[in-house]
């Protein structure tokens, strides 16, 4: 299935990339998502006309996340679970506890914007947590799981 990207994808290509993808990524994730358009005439001539506004998105979005990773800098985040003496965790943290956890820190997180890379949290510590903001930007937090008193 070949498309034409509207914005940066990871490991893909850039705006304006006219790439070759299975049917089922395009078909029900870039598509619907408005990361690309299908590559046809109509479609490659409509998107050389809108490119400059196209480009100017993509550099607020960019922006926008810089401005994110700046306020992210040095951020942290305690997180309560019930553990036992040796500290497991009776369950886990996920990405959505973390999410919700810096946003009512005030800073708005999503969570399919962090990035757990060994799976979900199951011991007490201070763990280090990638927060994917953007295609470009990547920036690691500090998340410190305690047991409940």
């Amino acid at each position: 299935m070949e498309l034409i990207l509207l914005q940066k994808v990871t490991n893909l290509g850039n705006l304006g990339d006219k790439v070759s993808v299975k049917p089922g990524y395009g078909r029900n994730y870039l598509v619907p998502y408005g990361k690309a358009v299908p590559a046809t005439a109509k479609n490659l001539a409509e998107f050389e006309q809108r490119r400059a506004e196209y480009e100017a998105k993509a550099a607020a979005l960019l922006g926008d996340a810089e401005a994110r990773r700046a306020r992210f800098a040095d951020a942290s985040v305690t997180l309560y679970a019930n553990a036992s003496a040796e500290g497991k965790l009776y369950g886990s943290v996920g990405v959505r506890e973390i999410a919700e956890a810096f946003t009512a820190a005030g800073l708005p997180l999503h969570k399919s914007e962090v990035i757990l890379g060994e799976g979900p949290l199951r011991r007490t510590g201070e763990f280090e947590v990638q927060l994917h903001l953007h295609a470009d930007i990547t920036t690691p937090v500090k998340v410190v799981v305690e047991a409940e008193a």
